[in-house]
């Protein structure tokens, strides 16, 4: 990812089988897992901070089209994943979201909106079930993992 000039940590996970679509505009703080099947489009920009668990087949949308342009215009907008946010499995982040410090997004939620931080939301459209201690101090470099 790097030599794809993607700015990327120290301790970080990238397990098999990830996509991302215009990697030289990916910035991946330290101690951060890219789980398997993640789907990773930075092409407006993508933004991860450090011990961010994003778990097997995430989708992170940057750009996607104008269902009301007559060409099926592409829009976008870039996306901030700020530290210590758990993207669970399968969930969604749709263009120009930012998920803030500590934020939890369940399994198979779609974010359209901007996520407080240390908040929990799940659903679709992805809805605040629950706050999340901020006291975090975790390592998730030091969780990672050889998996085949």
């Amino acid at each position: 990812m790097r030599l794809l000039k993607a700015k990327i940590g120290n301790k970080v996970g990238l397990y098999r089988g990830f996509e991302v679509r215009a990697p030289w505009k990916l910035n991946i703080g330290n101690s951060t897992i890219i789980g398997h099947g993640a789907l990773l489009d930075a092409r407006m920009g993508l933004t991860i901070g450090s011990n961010v668990n994003l778990s097997n087949e995430v989708m992170i949308w940057t750009l996607h089209h104008d269902y009301n342009s007559t060409d099926f215009a592409q829009i976008g907008k870039p996306v901030i994943i700020e530290d210590y946010v758990w993207l669970c499995s399968r969930a969604i982040i749709l263009p120009g979201v930012t998920i803030g410090k500590g934020a939890v997004v369940a399994a198979g939620a779609v974010v359209s909106r901007d996520v407080e931080p240390y908040t929990v939301v799940a659903g679709v459209p992805a809805k605040p079930v629950a706050k999340r201690n901020q006291e975090l101090n975790y390592d998730l470099g030091d969780a990672i993992i050889p998996i085949i």
